[in-house]
């Protein structure tokens, strides 16, 4: 299994929200690494591109858009999967395109097991293949 494998990267500027995924992956035993803005995950995966298995990104964040923030994280690690988070309706299309069977949305208010499930599902087919 590569050192990715595990690695979660979360952004989300709801610091209640950030902290009940950060804790419930981290008992899973995902290794969790958090970020409350868009330019913190950006730099999180700009340092270590290959560092995260799936990033979870709340699409509603002030600065660069969801769909602008995934492009540029795929670029610099095309394995990553994106899971977007939002209360909204979010238009990931363009980022599935670049990354087609890779980026996943999840509707809020969501279960930490339904956090878990999708990013389960979403890691599954690569570690069938490490």
């Amino acid at each position: 299994m590569s050192h990715a494998a595990g690695r979660i990267l979360i952004a989300d500027d709801e610091p209640s929200l950030l902290k009940m995924m950060s804790v419930y992956l981290a008992r899973l035993g995902f290794a969790v690494t958090t970020s409350d803005s868009t330019e913190e995950a950006w730099h999180a995966v700009a340092a270590d591109p290959a560092g995260f298995a799936v990033a979870v990104l709340d699409a509603t964040m002030p600065g660069p858009g969801v769909e602008d923030l995934a492009l540029r994280m795929l670029r610099a690690n095309p394995a990553l999967c994106v899971l977007a988070a939002s209360g909204y309706p979010v238009d990931m299309s363009a980022v599935e395109a670049t990354a087609p069977g890779r980026v996943g949305f999840l509707h809020k208010p969501f279960t930490p097991e339904k956090l878990a499930a999708a990013i389960r599902r979403m890691i599954g087919p690569q570690e069938e293949n490490l």
